[in-house]
């Protein structure tokens, strides 16, 4: 009952109609944008694990 009285009340307000389709276009442009950053890491995160070897990891640093 309460979701059909929002549905109501946001069909007769055009502002807040346009206002959640912004909002929901905005989510899914972070969600999108969360994916690829993860992705983007993994692969800095695969990459650098991939050109480390064990000898490296072992030596202190030098300075």
């Amino acid at each position: 009952m309460a979701k059909a009285l929002l549905g109501y009340v946001a069909a007769d307000n055009p502002h807040l109609t346009r206002e959640l389709a912004v909002l929901r276009r905005r989510v899914v442009d972070l969600e999108t944008e969360v994916l690829r950053l993860k992705s983007e890491n993994d692969a800095l995160h695969s990459s650098l694990t991939d050109n480390l070897s064990t000898a490296d990891l072992l030596e202190p640093a030098a300075g």
